[in-house]
């Protein structure tokens, strides 16, 4: 019986997000790559993500990757979710909630009593990012479970966004504005 109440709640949860895309401009859906730095194993690790920003709300599902040299060998599946604080010049400051799956592949050398393969996280943080096509991130997460904090820094790149080029007269200078059209 748990299983099939499992299975029911996460298919009202993909139906709910999905119900959401009708929001989306076409114009605003992204996909980008991260550096990730976790400051309580001195791990570096990897991931990718994609964006879907709802105008102050994005969904951003991601995976991450740390390698094999590092202490922890693990990857991460995972569904983050942006809310955008507040706008200086062409940067935005958001809020971030994260949920994921993490497959801890050499948790057998740990000395944690909880130490498994399969564990769910939650993550909680604050990030700023541009509002151009091409938008360089900065992100401070930490992760509840295991106590740790990790920085992430990428890019992300939007589809079918136009950076406007405005002209100015006297001389031909000209100045780009740059601001995707899901913040103007």
């Amino acid at each position: 019986m748990k299983f099939y109440i499992r299975i029911i709640l996460k298919l009202l949860l993909v139906t709910t997000i999905l119900n959401q895309f009708d929001k989306i401009q076409a114009q605003t859906w992204g996909i980008g790559a991260s550096a990730i730095y976790n400051l309580q194993t001195e791990s570096f690790g990897g991931g990718l993500r994609v964006e879907f920003p709802m105008g102050n709300f994005s969904i951003a599902p991601q995976v991450a990757y740390y390698p094999a040299f590092n202490k922890i060998n693990e990857y991460y599946l995972g569904l983050s979710l942006h809310q955008n604080l507040f706008h200086i010049r062409s940067w935005t400051f958001y809020l971030l909630l994260h949920g994921g799956y993490n497959g801890w592949i050499n948790y057998t050398i740990s000395h944690m009593e909880n130490a498994k393969y399969s564990n769910w996280d939650f993550e909680g943080g604050l990030g700023v990012k541009t509002n151009r096509c091409f938008r360089p991130f900065l992100e401070y997460r930490y992760n509840l479970k295991w106590k740790e904090t990790n920085l992430q820094l990428g890019f992300m790149y939007f589809f079918n966004c136009k950076n406007n080029k405005r002209h100015f007269g006297g001389g031909g200078r000209r100045t780009r504005s740059g601001s995707c059209n899901a913040y103007d």
